[in-house]
């Protein structure tokens, strides 16, 4: 096989690896978005869980709540005192509590809400640059192939762009020529 014939199949090997390599890493991009995305997506499910569970607690703060004001009011009503004074000092305290308690809870509850939305964003924003990370491996396996092909070739002493070789005599048969001078 003529040198020429071997440096244009490396060449075109070069060529074929880095598109081949492009594609794989271009592949991979799509690949590290997807799972971002769908890490994302967990991320902010578990927020929509845990604000369900937090507004859960809460009635569950205000049920309890509900039930020890009842108790108090039938405990004041069973003494025959008037609701005034320490009772009524008492079951105000019970209202406030219940609020506060409520708010802490919705607050908490604000925080995940946050943390989670961050999370999810977070996850995003590293798919984004592993994504961005392949998308230049990719070129530069396009730019690998080409470059390599290039070098071959030129290695090999292919005519330039507008050179011909059309009407030259090979290398093989001007050294027979030299031979039948004799």
């Amino acid at each position: 096989m003529e040198p020429g014939t071997m440096a244009a199949i490396a060449a075109g090997g070069q060529v074929l690896g880095g598109i081949v390599g492009a594609k794989g890493a271009n592949q991979a991009a799509r690949a590290a978005q997807q799972v971002a995305e769908y890490n994302a997506k967990v991320a902010e499910n578990e927020a929509i869980v845990l604000q369900r569970e937090k507004t859960a607690q809460e009635a569950s703060v205000r049920r309890q709540s509900e039930r020890l004001i009842g108790t108090q009011r039938v405990a004041v009503a069973k003494s025959g005192i008037q609701m005034s004074g320490s009772a009524l000092q008492a079951l105000a305290d019970t209202y406030f509590n219940r609020e506060k308690d409520a708010a802490r809870i919705q607050y908490a509850s604000s925080i995940q809400q946050v943390q989670k939305q961050a999370e999810a964003d977070m996850k995003r924003a590293e798919g984004r640059a592993q994504a961005y990370g392949f998308k230049l491996q990719a070129t530069q396996s396009l730019l690998g192939g080409f470059t390599g092909a290039a070098q071959s070739i030129s290695s090999t002493g292919f005519p330039s762009i507008g050179q011909s070789n059309v009407g030259s005599t090979p290398s093989y048969l001007r050294t027979m020529d030299t031979f039948g001078d004799n």
